[in-house]
């Protein structure tokens, strides 16, 4: 009966090690690179990559705060692109 406690805490104790580690992973977000003027990748358009395929300066008319970076955007299409998945268009580990 002993080692069946045994082994019972222990899956307990890997289920909850798993489970800190997977919140861990959701809440940390890695900070955004940002230059002096606090835009994200100098002011160019991630969606751009995406959709045109080359880099593209944005402007200030498409703007959008994430993540206390500024992000420039080329037109309109591309901010609501950008707002409605920025995890899908942010550079990785906050562009470092």
């Amino acid at each position: 009966m002993r080692k069946y406690y045994q082994r019972l805490i222990c899956a307990l104790a890997a289920v909850l090690l798993v489970l800190l580690l997977a919140a861990h992973a959701a809440w940390a977000k890695h900070p955004i690179n940002k230059d002096k003027n606090g835009w994200a990748v100098k002011g160019y358009d991630v969606v751009a990559y995406f959709t045109l395929g080359q880099p593209a300066r944005g402007t200030d008319e498409y703007t959008h705060v994430w993540q206390k970076a500024i992000w420039r955007f080329v037109n309109f299409k591309h901010l609501q692109a950008f707002k409605a998945d920025p995890e899908r268009y942010a550079p990785q580990y906050g562009g470092y």
